[in-house]
């Protein structure tokens, strides 16, 4: 069997040892005679699965004890509605932070439950950076302040941890968590989809300050209110049982490769790799300021884009697939998460060198 580099924005690649692990217990995990697919969310089986899981998350992000840590569902998308649902807290409305794709969708869906305020925006420089933070207009009655850490689609990432004050500081973190340290109480809330560094599509983290809990919206769903959610340990409903049985099994994995600080020098090595390239001629660009560019996902773009078909015909015939760029903003995009390895941006960097020798 011959695996190919994925370079997928999500759902992603995961560790191939967390896949054949996976694969060893499918029909029978550990002696208990069924799948994990199988069991119940109540049982004995699984609440130890989940409670590993949890612990594990909390172990590697170092979250305080003041703050719960969900198993939800409904991915990013969902979030930005549960969102402000929960934050509002009385408040007339929050700052959001226009860096991207991302931020726009979050900004459109909480416009249907409070005022946005719109403090700084990348908008007009193309979405290739993030505003300085002397910029920001911030509203000191604001329920909160909301960023998108990593803009998958855009590749611009933060590289520090915006200072808001007082106001509880909100972040999609879906692209970036678990790629390096964070520092969790300078944050009120949390949240990202699993499909990138986590697991399969379907399980949704959320991470709150225990403080913010209790005061959600009347309109909330029951399986969106936070503090129910928090107060019945991610079980108020079925949750997506196989899909916190992967993570956990990733959260071994990163453990097992020294934790976040180790992941982030491996992933730091990768984009180093690609950047320099990218730096270095003329055939490709990379469109992000370089002080903001993502670990994550790295978008560019060759200098002819009638070469686009062909560069992607050629990579996908030396095993290299999902480069093409979002539709939104075209040209390519290498999305290079924690399992990928660096012989993958190795072999993406000399293919990219041949491609430049013989059409440049």
């Amino acid at each position: 069997m011959t695996r190919v580099f994925n370079f997928s924005a999500g759902p992603a690649a995961l560790p191939e040892s967390v896949l054949r692990r996976a694969a060893d217990e499918m029909l029978d995990w550990h002696g208990s005679g069924m799948s994990v697919m199988e069991m119940s969310h109540r049982g004995p089986e699984f609440t130890a699965i989940a409670a590993e899981a949890e612990a594990l998350l909390r172990e590697l992000l170092g979250a305080p004890a003041h703050y719960k840590l969900l198993f939800m569902q409904g991915g990013a998308i969902a979030e930005n509605a549960i969102v402000p649902m929960n934050m509002l807290r009385g408040h007339a409305g929050a700052d959001y932070i226009d860096t991207g794709e991302w931020s726009k969708r979050s900004i459109k869906e909480a416009k249907k439950y409070g005022r946005v305020n719109i403090a700084a925006s990348a908008a007009a420089g193309g979405y290739t950076h993030i505003p300085a933070r002397e910029t920001w207009a911030l509203d000191p009655n604001a329920a909160y302040v909301h960023i998108c850490s990593n803009e998958t689609i855009g590749g611009v990432e933060y590289h520090w941890t915006p200072d808001v004050g007082g106001v509880p500081l909100v972040a999609d973190m879906s692209s970036s968590i678990l790629s390096r340290p964070v520092d969790v109480s300078k944050y009120g809330l949390i949240y990202g989809g699993a499909q990138k560094n986590i697991g399969p599509a379907g399980l949704t983290l959320v991470i709150v300050r225990e403080d913010l809990l209790g005061q959600a919206l009347p309109c909330t769903p029951s399986a969106f209110d936070y503090k129910v959610v928090a107060d019945n340990g991610s079980m108020y409903n079925t949750p997506p049982t196989y899909a916190i049985y992967i993570a956990g099994l990733v959260f071994h994995w990163l453990k097992a490769q020294g934790g976040l600080p180790a992941i982030e020098a491996h992933n730091r090595r990768k984009a180093a790799l690609l950047y320099d390239l990218l730096d270095s001629t003329a055939f490709y660009r990379a469109p992000v300021a370089r002080d903001c560019r993502s670990l994550m996902n790295v978008p560019f773009k060759l200098a002819d884009d009638r070469l686009d078909g062909a560069f992607l015909q050629g990579a996908e015939a030396r095993g290299m697939v999902q480069l093409e760029g979002h539709r939104l903003v075209g040209g390519m995009r290498a999305s290079i998460y924690n399992a990928m390895p660096l012989e993958g941006v190795q072999a993406l960097v000399s293919y990219m060198k041949e491609f430049e020798a013989r059409h440049g």
